[in-house]
C-alpha cells in the first residue's frame, strides 16, 4: 500500500478501536514480537488476506507509539514467514506519524492449492490458523484434511467399501448399464463387469461409496449417517417448543438410496408446508405451496450430491430444518476448490464429487449443468419470496429459504406470502380466539401471537377482550377499524 493508505488504515483502526478480520495489531516498540505465526497462517489461508500493522498499542487505546527500529523489525518479521509453508512474502509500507514510526505488513492470501499455509515448527495439523473476527483459530483436522482432498484430487465418493456386490440392486443396476450404454456409445461392447468397473460403481471387486448411495437395497446398513434428518421446529428458533411442549412437530429420519432420499425429503417437506387456495380474474382455483417445490429439490439435491463424503464427515447426515420462517438445509463440506459464495452459481466449479454426479446425471436424478443454484434464485423470484441465502462456513453449507413472514406490508401493498393485514382486521371486527386467528393466517399460533397479533397490539390497531389478563384462556382480539 502506499503511505497514504497506510495513514488512512491507522486512523481508521483508532477510530473503530479494534482490530478486524483483515488487520492484526502490534505495538513493536520495545521490539519484534516474538510470534508471528498464528497471523501469517491466518491471513495467508483467507482469501483477502490480511495486514499485520506494528506501531499501535492496543492496551493503551491504538496509541500510535512507533516501532523500535523499522529496518530490524522488518527483518525479524520476514524471519518469521519464512518457517511458514510455504513461505509467505510480505509487502512492507513505512510511514511516519508525529515522529513516530508506523510499519505494515501486508500478507497475501495464498492460492487454494497452497494452503494451509502453517507453522513447520507445529506442522500442518497444530500450525495452521484461521482468521475468525479479531481471533486467530486453528483449522480443524477435517478443514486441513479439506485443503489437501482438493490439492490432491482425493476422490472420496470413490473409495472401497466393505460393501458386497451382492448388497446391490440388479434392477437398478441392469437400468443403469442400458442407460450406459445408449448415452455413450463407446462402452456398448464392454461387459456388465467392465462398465461397472469403467464408471467405478465397483472397485477392485468392492463396490464403491458412490456405488453404495446409488445402488444398494440398504445403504445405511454399511453407513448408518449418510441419511437425511428432517424436523419442524413450532418456531423461530431451535428449542422453542409448541403449545403442547413439544419441541417437534414432525421429525423423520429419511434414508435409502440418494434418489430415494430426495423423493422421501421432498414429500416431508411437501407435507409439513401450508398451501393456499389462489382464485384468478377467472374465477380458477389453484393450490400454492408456500415453498416453490422446485427450490426444495434442487437444495435438497445438492445437499446430497455436494455434500463432503470423507471419512471425517460420513458421522453427520444432511438436514433439513422447518421453522414458521425459514427452511435450512445444511450439509457438510464447504464450497469445494476455488468456488466462493460470490461465485456461487455463476461460474462452472470444479465437482467434488465426480463419479456420484455422472451416476446421478446418467439415472435423469441431476442436470449435471451447474444450474442448481440459479433455478433455486428463480423459483424464489418467481413465487415472489426472499432471495435465497447461501452459507459457507467451519466446512458446512447451509441453504435458507424464507417464506416472507415477518416482513409485513400495510394495506394496499403485496405481501409475498399473501397474509393481508387488513382483511385480518376485517376478520378480528368480530372477537376471535388465538386459535381462531392462527387458523385464519394459516400460521401456528406461537408465531401468529408473536409475529402478528403483537405487532398489532403495540400499535393500537388490535385490542383484547380482558387486557387486565392479557394471558386469559379467554382472551379474545378484536379491530378497532
Amino acid at each position: 500500500m502506499e503511505s497514504e493508505q497506510l495513514l488512512g488504515l491507522v486512523e481508521k483502526v483508532r477510530q473503530l478501536k479494534c482490530e478486524t478480520q483483515t488487520v492484526e495489531v502490534k505495538a513493536a516498540h520495545e521490539g519484534c514480537p516474538k510470534s508471528l505465526f498464528d497471523s501469517l497462517s491466518a491471513f495467508s489461508n483467507q482469501d483477502d488476506g490480511g495486514t499485520l500493522l506494528f506501531g499501535l498499542d492496543e492496551k493503551s487505546g491504538f496509541e500510535v507509539v512507533g516501532v523500535y527500529d523499522a529496518q530490524d523489525l522488518q527483518k525479524h518479521v520476514v524471519e518469521q514467514c519464512n518457517q511458514m509453508s510455504p513461505p509467505v512474502r510480505p509487502l512492507f509500507t513505512v510511514c511516519d506519524i508525529d515522529g513516530n514510526i508506523v510499519v505494515s505488513a501486508e500478507i497475501p492470501g495464498a492460492d487454494i492449492t497452497d494452503r494451509p499455509v502453517y507453522y513447520r515448527g507445529k506442522g500442518k495439523v497444530k500450525g495452521s490458523y484461521i482468521r475468525v473476527g479479531e481471533a486467530d483459530e486453528p483449522l480443524s483436522a477435517y478443514e486441513v484434511y479439506s485443503y489437501d482432498a482438493y490439492r490432491r484430487r482425493i476422490r472420496d465418493d470413490i473409495r472401497e467399501t466393505d460393501t458386497s456386490v451382492s448388497q446391490l440392486d440388479a434392477e437398478q443396476l441392469g437400468a443403469y448399464i442400458a442407460a450406459v450404454k445408449n448415452n455413450k456409445p463407446n462402452t456398448a461392447k464392454l461387459t456388465d463387469e467392465e462398465i461397472l468397473e469403467l464408471m467405478s460403481i465397483i472397485k477392485t471387486g468392492k463396490p464403491t461409496l458412490a456405488g453404495v448411495l446409488c445402488f444398494s437395497k440398504y445403504p445405511q446398513a454399511s453407513f448408518p449417517q449418510l441419511c437425511v434428518t428432517a424436523v419442524v421446529i413450532p418456531g423461530t428458533e431451535m428449542g422453542e417448543s409448541g403449545a403442547d411442549g413439544a419441541r417437534f412437530l414432525d421429525n423423520k429420519r429419511i434414508e435409502g438410496t440418494i434418489g430415494e432420499m430426495l423423493e422421501d425429503s421432498i414429500a416431508f417437506v411437501r407435507r409439513n408446508m401450508r398451501e393456499k387456495t389462489i382464485v384468478d380474474g377467472d374465477g380458477k382455483r389453484s393450490d400454492k405451496t408456500e415453498y416453490p417445490i422446485m427450490a426444495i429439490r434442487e437444495a435438497v439435491l445438492n445437499a446430497l450430491m455436494h455434500r463432503d463424503y470423507s471419512i471425517h464427515t460420513e458421522g453427520t447426515p444432511v438436514r433439513i430444518l422447518m421453522f414458521n420462517d425459514r427452511i435450512e438445509i445444511k450439509n457438510e463440506g464447504g464450497l469445494y476448490g476455488k468456488l466462493t459464495l460470490e461465485t456461487l452459481g455463476k461460474t462452472h466449479a470444479d465437482t467434488r464429487n465426480q463419479t456420484l454426479t455422472n451416476i446421478l446425471e446418467i439415472l435423469k436424478i441431476a442436470e449435471n449443468r451447474y444450474s442448481g443454484i440459479p433455478t433455486i434464485r428463480a423459483a424464489m423470484r418467481e413465487y415472489k419470496l426472499p432471495e435465497p441465502v447461501f452459507e459457507a462456513r467451519s466446512g458446512s453449507f447451509t441453504v435458507t429459504l424464507k417464506n416472507g413472514t415477518g416482513y409485513y406490508k400495510r394495506k394496499g401493498d403485496y405481501y409475498s406470502t399473501e397474509i393481508d393485514l387488513e382483511l385480518l382486521e376485517i376478520f378480528c371486527r368480530e372477537p376471535r380466539s388465538r386459535a381462531e386467528i392462527s387458523q385464519h393466517l394459516g400460521l401456528s399460533q406461537y408465531y401468529a401471537m408473536k409475529m402478528v397479533v403483537a405487532p398489532l397490539l403495540e400499535s393500537g390497531e388490535l385490542r383484547m377482550t380482558i387486557p387486565d389478563k392479557p394471558k386469559s384462556r379467554n382472551q379474545k382480539y378484536y379491530s378497532v377499524i
